[in-house]
């Protein structure tokens, strides 16, 4: 399957698909104001703590495999489990509308081969759902029945592949993976990372903590301290910008995280931040990771 996903890498297509389509998305999102965000936000899983997207997926996965089952114990001569075949299709179907909004939703916070995968998982997902569709209706026809179901094992073929490139997505592209999960490196006592004149009102400053970035903020005469490695996709917050009293915006996808505690503002990050204390001691500042997130 490594060769797929470098066939996938060198189509030019999905790159001006995915430029044209994605800020289409965000407009839409951004068109519905105040409650546009609250439901991005939603479809995101930020009041979750993590994606919903993947969570959603096994509602169709599971279902399309139990009428995959049940349909081969028919085409066996067995039909006693045909009407659970049925039910089995049409709670997959459910199920698939929930997955396209969410994934759709979170493949607006990508780039580059991210994208261009994501959109072929889309496309993949919309051609087994359209083929599942139709077997669907030709199901309650009685001489349609063979026909519904080869269409019903050519969708869970088609769901297959596409389950194959959602994982690729995960597990080797790191998407909807915690970018800040809590290794060995970060300090659980108090170390210097610069000098408290270095930091300037209105400013920051990604400084080395053991063996984690820290981002340090002065605003207001107070220094805050966060992860500097965004949990989304593990962009540079300090190359980002200082929004609204006490927030600041990650440069790559836009999400947002308060300074005071790291907890997401927007998204499409749904993890907050590591928070660190900070003191100033003998001129230098000093961080350490806060009280629960060991």
């Amino acid at each position: 399957m490594k060769s797929v996903l470098e066939v996938i890498d060198k189509q030019e297509w999905l790159d001006k698909a995915g430029e044209a389509i994605q800020p289409a998305i965000l407009d839409t999102f951004k068109a519905g104001g105040k409650t546009g965000k609250q439901v991005k936000n939603l479809l995101h899983g930020k009041w979750l703590g993590h994606p919903v997207h993947p969570m959603i997926t096994d509602v169709p996965l599971g279902a399309w495999t139990t009428a995959a089952v049940l349909d081969t114990i028919e085409l066996c001569g067995n039909k006693q489990y045909k009407k659970g075949a049925d039910a089995a299709v049409t709670i997959g179907l459910a199920g698939a509308a929930g997955a396209a909004i969410t994934g759709l939703t979170d493949w607006t916070g990508t780039t580059d081969i991210e994208r261009k995968t994501g959109l072929v998982h889309g496309l993949l997902n919309i051609g087994a759902t359209a083929l599942y569709l139709t077997s669907f209706f030709l199901r309650k026809k009685k001489k349609s029945r063979a026909t519904a179901i080869t269409l019903s094992m050519l969708g869970y073929g088609i769901t297959a592949m596409s389950a194959y490139l959602g994982g690729t997505l995960v597990y080797n592209k790191q998407m909807g993976v915690n970018h800040t999960a809590i290794p060995m490196g970060y300090p659980e006592k108090f170390v210097a990372v610069l000098p408290a004149k270095e930091l300037k009102e209105n400013t920051m400053k990604c400084v080395r903590a053991k063996q984690v970035d820290v981002l340090l903020v002065k605003k207001n005469k107070k220094i805050y301290a966060i992860a500097n490695t965004c949990s989304h996709l593990g962009g540079p917050l300090s190359e980002g910008e200082l929004v609204n009293d006490c927030c600041v915006r990650c440069p790559w996808h836009q999400s947002v995280f308060s300074l005071e505690d790291g907890s997401v503002v927007d998204g499409p990050a749904t993890q907050a931040q590591p928070k660190f204390d900070v003191r100033v001691k003998k001129g230098q500042i000093e961080v350490k990771l806060k009280y629960g997130w060991v």
